[in-house]
């Protein structure tokens, strides 16, 4: 493990963190093995709210933009509660596809379903959808012509290090929506909620070439700590990214001490 350089930790601070007092932000490069042993390629951050430390794996592909994905849908949902187009987590959602199913929202994200936000996109708007976007400062803030297609066809790119400072400002609903919302949205991401701690992520994958890229976005909080996270990696076209991303981020987290109750 190595410590990163005063520029370094400037920089961090200068972007995502800007809330947060930086303290310690390292790099640890054992957990390039996990990468290497789940046949992936990435890179990873971690922060430490109780004690401000900062863990990244390959810093350089930390501050990449990418397109964000379904990691996008977190948004959405944020938008769509704060402004009324959903009235709360049974509002019903049309796909916009043949099947033209309907779910409620609740269902519609824990299924991470693409064309049901794409009918939530259009009904949220473009406009209103920039403006939200401007004032939480999502990435590069591009929307292009495509309301329905923006966050998978690269109009929208967002780095890993921005998206470690919007999953930190949602778990402490600092964003501009209500808290109320901010908590609706967060339950939805639960995943794993028992005695030894908790965990909750989005996922989000596009193709890219011959390869998929990945997201897993989330926090675990373990003995009443809670760590936002970001895994964002390239995998192979055939690989299953949900039960790649999933496995990934809680084989770096056991790697990092979790799930043993000492952090």
């Amino acid at each position: 493990m190595k410590t990163i350089t005063l520029n370094t930790i400037l920089f961090f601070v200068l972007l995502s963190f800007q809330a947060c007092t930086v303290n310690n932000v390292r790099e640890d490069d054992g957990i390039g093995d996990v990468f290497e042993a789940n046949k992936v390629t990435g890179t990873f951050g971690m922060f430490d709210n109780s004690r401000g430390d900062f863990t990244i794996y390959d810093l350089d592909r930390f501050k990449k933009p990418v397109s964000p994905a379904q990691t996008f849908h977190l948004f959405h949902t944020l938008v769509a509660l704060h402004t009324g187009k959903l009235a709360d987590d049974s509002s019903q959602v049309v796909a916009n596809d043949s099947t033209a199913l309907s779910l409620s929202i609740y269902q519609v994200f824990r299924k991470n379903s693409v064309p049901h936000f794409q009918t939530l996109s259009a009904i949220i708007g473009k406009d209103t959808l920039k403006y939200w976007m401007d004032s939480v400062k999502y990435g590069n803030k591009k929307i292009g012509n495509e309301v329905t297609q923006f966050w998978m066809n690269d109009s929208l790119t967002i780095s890993p290090d921005e998206q470690l400072g919007l999953i930190k400002r949602l778990y402490f609903r600092q964003h501009p929506f209500r808290a109320s919302v901010q908590e609706q949205v967060k339950k939805m991401m639960l995943v794993v909620n028992n005695a030894q701690y908790q965990m909750a992520y989005q996922l989000g994958v596009v193709v890219r070439g011959d390869k998929k890229q990945a997201w897993v976005v989330g926090w675990i909080e373990e003995n009443r700590h809670v760590y936002p996270f970001v895994v964002s990696y390239t995998a192979a076209l055939d690989a299953d990214t949900d039960a790649v991303g999933k496995k990934l981020s809680e084989d770096i987290l056991a790697y990092l001490g979790f799930f043993k109750g000492i952090m």
